[in-house]
């Protein structure tokens, strides 16, 4: 599905990580204030519109499943595009760019769900959403990044992207091997067999867009019946879609179909579909909140998991893998900043909901208590990280051969 082509520098577009750093980060400013506006609403006189909005259907689905459902699987149709680009063409086209933000991406998935298991071991219904703190929110993070403006150097923002894609990638697997439902042959079946006919059509030199895009909504409408969650279906249709503009010519990059949809598609991920997504979800009623409810292991679980999990994983393995000499100090960086980076991975704002409303479908007290333990561990985590990063003092370290550039 993944054609392996080698292509001269010179011949590259402009890095499209560069203009994906600049949306996501005013996309991430926006998704704030979505996510704000929600609380406020859910905590006013307009909560009974807000929540009925959400639940009133459009054809088969709510609009809640519309915009989780539907919606999000465009925005894991980019999420696939950019891990696919950045594999092959990208920051983490060579091993040498990969050990840093992968190791620390890994050790950044894994510690944050050992502390939530550590709270939630002897419970049942809540050990369930384990992986709930395992997610990084690029938008949200690259958003408080923006606000401290050249304070941060570019291969701090390069290394995060960079984690946050890897990362993604891993949240992907988790969803589809972990949180799929009563699985239907049938569709699993009508669903391979369409992956296979979109994986010929790219191997036979097919470019236009148009017979991938319509392919893939028949694979998201059987996806959507086979019990997986149907936002794997972009991913799956973003690793058929071919990253070079035809077979054995990677000349004039800038027109492939990959690189035009993913831009077609950047902004309007950014500056509508994830900020609809954080409104839909981040409206949290605190009427009735107890100081139990703050104090479950549950909420507990997933706020240090995000702010104490994050900051041992991420920062902890990348010492570890500077120390070694595995990989350097992203250029002009010092380890404060990266400290600070490894906070602001603490912000699982999107894919954590996200995880949280597969792990807990039935039953929303639950639902409630995740939401509320996101918001606790990402507004802490993106109110230290940004404090330390803004006091931070600035070190150029001496260019070394194997350093993270900034692209």
């Amino acid at each position: 599905m993944a054609e392996e082509i080698s292509v001269p520098l010179k011949m590259r577009p402009l890095s499209v990580l560069r203009s994906l750093l600049d949306s996501e980060a005013s996309g991430g400013l926006i998704l704030m204030g979505a996510a704000a506006l929600a609380l406020i609403i859910a905590n006013s006189s307009l909560d009974g519109i807000y929540f009925d909005l959400l639940h009133t259907y459009i054809g088969p689905l709510s609009v809640s499943h519309w915009i989780n459902d539907a919606l999000m699987a465009v925005f894991f149709l980019l999420v696939g595009m950019e891990i696919k680009r950045e594999m092959l063409d990208g920051q983490l086209s060579t091993w040498s760019r990969r050990i840093l933000p992968g190791v620390a991406a890994l050790a950044g998935m894994i510690v944050p769900a050992f502390i939530y298991i550590a709270f939630n071991w002897s419970d049942p219904a809540t050990i369930r959403g384990w992986a709930i703190s395992s997610a990084t929110d690029i938008a949200f993070a690259l958003g408080v990044l923006s606000l401290l403006g050249d304070r941060v150097p570019t291969s701090l923002k390069v290394f995060l992207a960079a984690l946050a894609i890897i990362d993604d990638l891993g949240a992907v697997v988790i969803i589809a091997l972990f949180y799929a439902g009563g699985l239907s042959l049938t569709y699993l079946g009508a669903s391979a067999a369409i992956l296979l006919l979109l994986a010929i059509i790219n191997r036979s030199g097919v470019t236009r867009l148009l017979p991938y895009l319509l392919l893939g909504a028949v694979l998201w409408y059987c996806v959507f019946h086979s019990g997986v969650h149907a936002t794997v279906a972009g991913v799956l249709l973003a690793l058929t879609i071919p990253l070079y503009p035809s077979r054995g010519t990677p000349d004039d990059l800038e027109k492939s179909p990959l690189h035009r949809l993913e831009h077609k598609l950047q902004r309007w991920v950014a500056f509508l579909i994830i900020p609809i997504f954080g409104f839909a979800n981040a409206g949290v009623s605190f009427e009735g909140v107890s100081l139990a409810a703050l104090t479950s292991p549950l909420t507990l679980g997933v706020a240090l998991g995000l702010l104490i999990g994050k900051l041992i994983g991420v920062f902890g393995s990348a010492y570890a893998v500077i120390k070694t000499g595995l990989a350097s100090v992203p250029m002009g960086a010092s380890m404060l900043q990266v400290l600070g980076v490894s906070i602001l991975c603490g912000i699982g704002f999107t894919m954590s909901l996200f995880i949280g409303l597969l792990a807990f479908a039935d039953e929303p007290a639950l639902q409630e208590e995740v939401k509320v333990g996101i918001l606790l561990g990402s507004t802490t985590a993106a109110i230290v990280g940004y404090s330390l990063l803004r006091f931070a003092p600035r070190e150029i370290p001496a260019p070394r051969s194997r350093q993270l550039n900034d692209g």
